[in-house]
């Protein structure tokens, strides 16, 4: 990205398994093979060399260790070798900057659901805030551990998305501001291994875990009085998952804003722009590149943020 907040590339290369699921090794050795081809491509697609680049971010965390490490090591190499500034920036925020940025929501209610994190955030004035969260299991995750039981290819969600099926009863788990998807997921695969058809319990599964992720975004509209609902995170690409935001978004009397579905899912241009942030700025300070640390805990309320 540009300091105008232009994309000039967004590559990736997806990591996948015909098997289900997702095993760390696995991903770093992934992320490791294809660092540097998806580099060189992102360089030629915007049409500029290692000496154009003025800044250098890369995910710090909340994540998957091994692969924040692969992430950390191949931007500190960089940094050093053409002696630019290093930028370890929240994947979280990383998600609500990029978001806000191409959607034009100034201070939205943040619905953010992936794989590993479904919560939903405000900015107090002085950071973001994490008003209600899954008590265990990110709904993504949810999603693979059944696409996987199931049958299905990682990542199963656009699938999933899709099937049709009859109602199966199912656990629905709200706690005030937050929610839980394991009493759903355990109960989900008793069924299935207990003869109920595949295709209903999944319906049943994604109508459930969508519906509680939107009842707490409608509390937290609710609480803080604001007028926008930021969408973000893997599961935001779900068009059933954004159908249900949309018509609740649209009976509040709320504007629903979502970024394209290669910004709202995890992708080198939103930690780009966030590392912008924080040198334009002076969010963060850079990093030192041999001695910076991945934080697979970090979470986007540990550290004060302004809105810029």
């Amino acid at each position: 990205m540009d300091g105008r907040g232009r994309i000039l590339a967004n590559k990736w290369h997806t990591y996948s398994s015909e098997s289900g699921g997702m095993r760390p090794h696995d991903i770093a050795e992934h992320h490791f093979n294809v660092a540097l081809d998806v580099l060189e491509e992102a360089l030629s697609s915007a049409g500029v060399s290692p000496k154009d680049i003025s800044i250098i971010g890369f995910s710090r965390g909340p994540g998957i260790g091994q692969a924040l490490t692969v992430g950390a090591f191949i931007a500190r190499s960089l940094s050093l070798k053409i002696e630019r500034p290093l930028f370890g920036v929240n994947h979280p925020i990383a998600h609500i900057e990029i978001g806000r940025a191409v959607t034009g929501s100034r201070d939205p209610v943040i619905l953010y659901v992936s794989g590993g994190n479904t919560q939903v955030i405000s900015h107090n004035g002085r950071r973001y805030v994490v008003l209600g969260e899954t008590l265990d299991i990110g709904l993504g995750n949810a999603q693979d551990r059944l696409g996987r039981e199931v049958g299905l290819p990682f990542p199963p969600g656009p699938i999933m998305d899709k099937i049709e099926g009859n109602w199966v009863e199912l656990p629905y788990t709200v706690k005030g501001m937050d929610l839980s998807f394991s009493g759903l997921l355990t109960e989900s695969l008793r069924k299935l291994r207990a003869g109920f058809k595949k295709e209903d319990i999944v319906w049943s599964f994604m109508e459930v875990a969508f519906s509680m992720t939107v009842e707490v975004a409608e509390r937290a509209l609710a609480l803080t009085g604001k007028e926008e609902l930021l969408l973000v995170g893997g599961v935001a690409a779900s068009p059933r998952f954004r159908e249900k935001v949309r018509k609740m978004c649209e009976e509040r009397g709320a504007k629903l804003k979502v970024p394209p579905p290669d910004l709202a899912r995890d992708n080198g241009a939103m930690i780009a722009w966030t590392a912008f942030l924080c040198y334009k700025y002076n969010i963060l300070p850079p990093d030192d590149p041999m001695g910076s640390n991945i934080l697979p805990e970090w979470r986007a309320d540990d550290l004060p943020w302004p809105l810029v």
